[in-house]
């Protein structure tokens, strides 16, 4: 298949995927405190990946680790607690329009720190996006009188990671496949991950229904909202542009206000 259809066929399935991830953390955060719930993310897509793609570390360049341990610390470790946090207060559907910010962030991002070039019709692309955004924030105030939206900050705050994320991506990591970098992001994380579910209620909440029932609803955020998720994402950034990958996050919205 050609790289023009495939880039194509990935945007839309990972619209579909993330934009179900929204609605998960909410699930989630129903037996399960932020913290709890960005760290069992991590930890259960972890496992996955380091059950399918542990052989495909050794194709990661040791000067190439650097790169893959920023990755995984700005495009999945920072987003996950920042998301399970703001969630708390802000419901998905707000949370998916406020990502929608991620080409923005990625543009300026790329041009001014990575020194990379993009074309016109990409600038108008995203200042269209951009526009649509700001009306469905603005619709979402004005109908959402519970939200706290100092804590769409933290949104904010996510969508420059990510924005980082891809830049770092496409400027050091194209010539790695994208399970080695995904596998090599978890393995990173894991360790990190774990010891803060240990420095939380964790173990006297495990047992409670409640919380296991969280838990199958973090488990599927983790292994396809993530792992499988990241590997396919890091994949079309190498197939396509950053801001076009990025622009994922337009038709993410779509799907979480259908859930």
């Amino acid at each position: 298949m050609k790289s023009h259809q495939l880039k194509w066929i990935i945007l839309f399935a990972l619209a579909l995927i993330w934009g179900s991830s929204f609605i998960l953390i909410k699930k989630g955060l129903v037996g399960l405190n932020p913290f709890q719930l960005g760290s069992l993310r991590i930890i259960f897509c972890a496992v996955f990946l380091l059950m399918v793609g542990f052989k495909s570390l050794a194709a990661i360049p040791m000067h190439k680790w650097k790169y893959v341990a920023l990755t995984s610390l700005f495009g999945t470790f920072v987003p996950a607690y920042l998301f399970a946090i703001a969630e708390t207060k802000v419901s998905s559907s707000i949370c998916s329009i406020l990502n929608s910010l991620t080409p923005l962030s990625t543009l300026i991002l790329g041009a001014l720190v990575f020194g990379l070039h993009y074309k016109r019709s990409q600038f108008l692309g995203v200042l269209i996006g951009l526009t649509g955004t700001v009306i469905l924030i603005f619709n979402g105030s004005h109908h959402e009188g519970t939200e706290n939206y100092y804590y769409a900050i933290l949104v904010l705050i996510a969508t420059i990671c990510y924005a980082t994320n891809v830049n770092l991506i496409k400027k050091y990591l194209s010539d790695v496949k994208p399970l080695s970098i995904t596998t090599g992001n978890f393995m990173v994380m894991v360790i990190p991950a774990i010891l803060i579910l240990v420095f939380t209620d964790f173990s006297t909440r495990v047992t409670l229904p409640i919380t296991q029932h969280a838990m199958l609803f973090v488990m599927v955020l983790g292994i396809v909202g993530t792992g499988v998720a990241n590997v396919i994402f890091y994949k079309l950034i190498q197939i396509s542009s950053p801001v076009f990958a990025s622009s994922v996050t337009y038709l993410i919205p779509i799907v979480a206000f259908m859930w």
